[in-house]
Formats: C-alpha cells, sequence, structure tokens
C-alpha cells in the first residue's frame, strides 16, 4: 500500500494505493485523483518550468515552461537543454522556444512577454 497527497486540486486528498490489487486508489473526492494516484505510481509526469537567457539587456532570463507534462525521468535532460537556450527579443507569452524536445510532441513555451 502507498500513500500519496493529490495534487490535482486544492482538496489535497490523502490517497492510499493498493499496488498489489490493481492499483485501487482510496481516499480520493473526485476521479481526478484515482487517475492522479495510479498515473503517479506507473508513470509520473511532471510540467517543466524553467528560465532561459535572452539578449534583453533589461530582463536577463525568461520564464518557461513545458506546454505538457513529460516524463519525469527526463526531467534533468529537458533542464540541461534549457541551458544552451537564448531567446531573442520579442517574445510573446505563448511562443515556441523549443519544438518537440526530446523525441516528443512537448514543446518549451515562454510564460511571458518580453518586448525589450
Amino acid at each position: 500500500m502507498k500513500e500519496l497527497i493529490c495534487i490535482c486540486c486544492p482538496n489535497g486528498c490523502h490517497l492510499k494505493i493498493d499496488t498489489e490489487n490493481g492499483y485501487t486508489v482510496t481516499g480520493n473526492k473526485c476521479d481526478k485523483g484515482a487517475e492522479y494516484g495510479k498515473n503517479e505510481l506507473l508513470h509520473p509526469v511532471r510540467v517543466v518550468t524553467s528560465t532561459v537567457k535572452t539578449d534583453s539587456a533589461f530582463f536577463p532570463r525568461l520564464p518557461v515552461k513545458t506546454d505538457r507534462a513529460i516524463d519525469k525521468a527526463k526531467m534533468f535532460e529537458v533542464m540541461a537543454l534549457l541551458e544552451n537556450v537564448t531567446a531573442k527579443v520579442p517574445v510573446s507569452c505563448g511562443d515556441v522556444l523549443l519544438a518537440g524536445i526530446l523525441g516528443n510532441d512537448a514543446n518549451v513555451i515562454a510564460c511571458r512577454d518580453l518586448t525589450e
């Protein structure tokens, strides 16, 4: 039996996942919690948030994130890729800075506008 705290909503349900009986989840107040608990043990994923360098004289870093969750095991590979990225101004929120990272359909996008 594994225990997790659900992060899908503000409830923070205390989940119990029975790994010996088909990853049955209890303690969840909604369906999202059941899905989260099972996925967290079988195939954990995360959205990566970070910053990249810019060529702006006023804002040396730009906040970025992946536009979808990626395998948790690949987070450090994504962070290594971001070390070599320099965003060229102007940048708009949502602009794709790196497309199809690590051979999947996740992109790294800008999280703010940067005009100078």
